[in-house]
């Protein structure tokens, strides 16, 4: 049974005032039993049916490919193994490649420059008829440099003054904090060509035409493998706004008249594509403030409807976002459809699924109100089941996770 510190901590100064402390553990703990075995948490699904990643697994001679997008934080290579094996097992997947492999990222136009790491982890079904790839891409070591300049108040000299959960309070805010606004910074173009090269390993090829333990840059040569595979991207946090950021930034690049043969051959296999994002802890509405608005919006019929006067100028067929938010997560937020039209290029013809979930669990503190850690409540979704099975399966139709049909309550919208 997971007990939060937060929760731990007003549980047992509740108990202590009323002098029963020893009494009250055995009841508090009985009660948070009961709670997290019922399972009551909300899950509530808002937007038009989505079928997930598992119908994309089977198109013959189709590989299905995802990109993880991690948010605010250090990371390590293999942050995001226990989503990818969890979803590898609700895809029925169960043959894994020997070891992963890695790619130190370079920039095209500086060879020198480390730009984070891709991982790529290889799944098949047992009759291997079914591929997923999976990248994950490691790009805190980009603004890793400057958020030293914080790392002398995590030292003792300073640290041993502080209550310890202030302490450990503080260092997550030092390791986190940091992240948005050094985006907003120089260190924004190098985060964004790290994705720019991730997408495009993604694209050249199979797995065995991928190399491992190299640091190297990626050139976009194999436009087939784009018409003949799928795609999607898995983000958290502030690397929603990295993946949607970084797809703009192809679409300005890579769709101007200037475009070379090579870049217009990609651009024209990209329109043809849907590449959804599942967006876990979305927070595309907070870190839009402050920011110049997109190239082209408010203009979605007019690139993505196929009568619409610059249908040939979109950058991709459709991009439906799904945007997981616990209301208990003080960082998450839902997309209203407004946001869409004002605020995202319109040349990626978005749609928004909005996902209201509660990841943490929701306590009752005998009577002093119900409380969630916003802490679990941020990091919770990749590990949660119905989260992972709706990333696999989708929603409204006969495929859908039992995670999902059990304990999510799904309204249709419609246009």
């Amino acid at each position: 049974m997971k007990q939060t510190l937060t929760t731990l901590v007003l549980l047992t100064l509740a108990i202590t005032l009323n002098g029963c402390a020893s009494f009250g553990r055995g009841i508090t703990e009985a009660i948070m039993e009961k709670q997290q075995q019922e399972d009551t948490r909300l899950c509530e699904i808002r937007g038009h049916a989505f079928e997930g990643l598992k119908p994309n697994l089977e198109v013959e001679g189709s590989k299905m490919k995802v990109l993880m997008v991690h948010g605010v934080g250090d990371h390590l290579p293999g942050y995001a193994t226990e989503f990818f094996e969890k979803l590898a097992k609700e895809l029925d997947l169960t043959v894994t490649a020997t070891k992963h492999k890695n790619i130190a990222l370079s920039s095209p136009n500086n060879g020198e420059k480390k730009l984070g790491n891709l991982r790529i982890n290889r799944y098949l079904n047992k009759e291997q008829s079914q591929e997923l790839l999976l990248y994950e891409l490691t790009w805190s070591e980009i603004t890793a440099e400057e958020k030293k300049v914080l790392s002398y108040d995590n030292s003792g000299e300073y640290s041993f003054r502080r209550a310890e959960v202030n302490d450990l309070l503080k260092k997550f805010s030092n390791d986190t904090g940091p992240d948005p606004i050094i985006y907003l910074g120089d260190s924004r173009e190098d985060i964004l060509v790290a994705f720019e090269q991730s997408l495009c390993w993604m694209t050249s090829g199979n797995w065995n035409d991928l190399p491992d333990e190299v640091h190297q840059s990626c050139q976009w040569q194999n436009i087939d493998s784009i018409y003949n595979d799928n795609y999607a991207f898995v983000s958290h946090s502030l690397g929603s706004r990295i993946t949607i950021d970084g797809l703009q930034r192809i679409a300005s690049l890579f769709g101007g008249p200037q475009t070379d043969q090579l870049h217009w051959d990609l651009v024209t296999a990209l329109k043809s594509k849907e590449i959804p994002i599942y967006m876990m802890s979305n927070q595309l509405p907070m870190l839009q403030l402050g920011r110049k608005l997109p190239e082209v919006s408010n203009q979605h019929d007019t690139f993505c409807e196929p009568e619409g006067e610059k249908y040939d100028e979109r950058m991709l067929a459709k991009t439906p976002i799904i945007a997981f938010s616990d209301p208990n997560d003080l960082l998450s937020y839902a997309i209203p459809e407004n946001f869409i039209n004002n605020y995202l290029d319109s040349r990626l013809c978005i749609s928004v699924t909005n996902v209201i979930i509660n990841v943490a669990t929701v306590y009752d503190v005998f009577g002093m109100g119900k409380m969630a850690n916003p802490l679990d409540a941020h990091i919770g979704y990749d590990t949660d089941d119905r989260v992972v099975g709706l990333i696999a399966k989708g929603i409204g139709h006969n495929n859908t996770a039992e995670a999902v049909k059990q304990r999510c309550h799904w309204i249709e919208t419609i246009d």
